[in-house]
């Protein structure tokens, strides 16, 4: 009894003697999931990416017929004159390896009739055209300098949404300049930019000039090659820019180094999408199959019997939900395979067998 009333009276007088002792927080299941949020610079993924990216200038003459207000009057279109002019455009590149291939759109370089690369450290060469796929707005050029920085390429497909990304590229022609965004979206499609879509969306800025050039990860590995942005014209959005994957870049890139182009499927018809109403008056399910619009005479399609209006449901053993799936599926399949195509023409369903074609470097008329 005596110790513990002693023991009361030092506690009493003096409570510091009992230490401190930390009271730890309540621990919620949204505490525990909450991601660690990490605040630090990107200077060393730029300074590992940046030297390889390039501003691209390109020149093409062109040729306009004038206006002269007394001889149109007198000769209208009988004494036409002309004149000519230089049209300069801008854009960015990408260098990948070290023979000097540099990746841009192609919508940066076509028409050009001379194309100039200028390097971080302000070193300027013509660059030549290896090969261009519209379908996709790739175009691949060689520039023939020594000791050519080198772009570490990564992986798309590893991409998420949330993702931090940095565009490097040219904007307006002021010099390199660098943007940070985030992954918006992956694999858009259907935006009338390309053939064959599959986008990434972020909203790191992209403006004129930045075309060709590099989208990066946060450690400076090239993910996509800036593209388009939707137009702000009269208050339109802003924040809604897009990239060709890498992944697709290494494709295409690899077949123009090899065969000057790139080889894809081809059946020779042009589908649409089913609107709502269209699938309903057809009796099937939204996206459960897409029509034929156009189909080119002698094309494999043709020679089987498909024909514009046919309604198209499967290739192979798998069903058919867009357009744009059909088309990326066909222009997978190597020239020189057989393939089911199964379909309706009216109410008659159809399994007919064509032989895969190499799809024309040249759009061709429809019938």
């Amino acid at each position: 009894m005596v110790g513990l009333a002693a023991a009361f009276l030092v506690v009493w007088w003096k409570p510091a003697l009992l230490g401190k002792t930390a009271i730890p927080a309540k621990s919620t299941p949204a505490a525990a999931s909450r991601p660690t949020v990490v605040m630090r610079s990107f200077a060393d993924a730029v300074a590992r990416a940046a030297p390889a990216v390039v501003n691209i200038y390109t020149a093409r003459v062109v040729t306009e017929r004038t206006r002269a207000p007394v001889l149109n009057q007198l000769f209208g279109d009988f004494w036409p004159s002309y004149r000519q002019r230089v049209e300069r455009s801008l854009g960015s590149g990408v260098i990948v390896d070290t023979a000097g291939t540099i990746v841009t759109n192609q919508h940066v370089i076509a028409g050009a009739e001379s194309i100039r690369a200028q390097l971080s450290d302000g070193r300027i060469a013509e660059a030549t055209i290896v090969g261009q796929d519209p379908d996709t707005d790739i175009a691949i050029l060689h520039l023939d300098i020594a000791k050519l920085p080198i772009m570490p390429v990564g992986r798309s497909d590893t991409l998420r949404v949330g993702d931090i990304v940095l565009a490097i590229g040219n904007p307006y022609g002021i010099g390199q300049t660098v943007t940070q965004g985030i992954v918006s979206a992956t694999g858009r499609g259907q935006l009338g930019l390309a053939t064959f879509e599959n986008f990434i969306q972020t909203d790191a800025a992209i403006n004129l000039g930045n075309s060709g050039g590099a989208l990066i990860d946060a450690q400076g590995d090239l993910v996509g090659i800036n593209t388009a942005v939707l137009n702000r014209a009269n208050g339109g959005p802003e924040g809604i820019g897009f990239a060709i994957p890498i992944n697709l870049v290494r494709g295409v890139m690899e077949q123009i180094l090899k065969h000057g182009h790139v080889v894809r499927g081809w059946l020779g018809f042009v589908p649409q999408d089913l609107s709502d109403e269209q699938a309903a008056q057809l009796g099937i399910a939204a996206g459960g199959g897409v029509t034929v619009v156009n189909i080119l005479v002698n094309s494999p399609a043709y020679e089987a019997g498909v024909r514009p209006g046919d309604l198209v449901t499967g290739l192979g053993s798998e069903p058919v939900r867009s357009a744009q799936d059909l088309v990326s599926r066909v222009a997978a399949l190597p020239p020189g395979v057989q393939v089911e195509l199964g379909g309706r023409h009216g109410r008659q369903p159809y399994k007919v067998n064509l032989k895969v074609l190499e799809r024309p470097t040249r759009p061709m008329q429809p019938e």
